[in-house]
């Protein structure tokens, strides 16, 4: 089981980057960026302030087939794995601060998103 996986997991799931952690929990990006690595293990009280910060039962963090099931049934389509790619080329040329706020665009769109 890997704790640090499985919480870039559900931050990565939810659309939060290791700083939004960082302001939410007060743990230190570099040490989120450690943990998520697997080269520190966090203490439970660690654990517990990454789950309160992700909407998290902590005990989430120790089942290793919920997140992998939940992930293997969202399939994308072609045309979002397009944009997904398209995305991705373009925004490896970006500096942190531009992609961060890429991010911040793409989630004001998405919260504001009719369906």
């Amino acid at each position: 089981m890997q704790i640090g996986t499985t919480i870039r997991a559900h931050r990565l799931q939810r659309g939060f980057s290791q700083g939004d952690i960082e302001k939410k929990t007060g743990l230190l990006r570099c040490y989120l960026s450690r943990v998520e690595n697997g080269h520190t293990v966090p203490s439970l009280d660690t654990l517990s302030k990454i789950a309160s910060a992700l909407d998290l039962p902590i005990a989430q963090f120790f089942s290793d087939d919920s997140l992998n099931k939940q992930m293997n049934t969202q399939k994308l389509s072609d045309e979002e794995l397009k944009f997904l790619n398209q995305i991705r080329r373009y925004s490896s040329n970006l500096n942190r601060n531009d992609r961060d706020l890429l991010l911040t665009m793409v989630r004001k769109f998405a919260a504001t998103a009719t369906r």
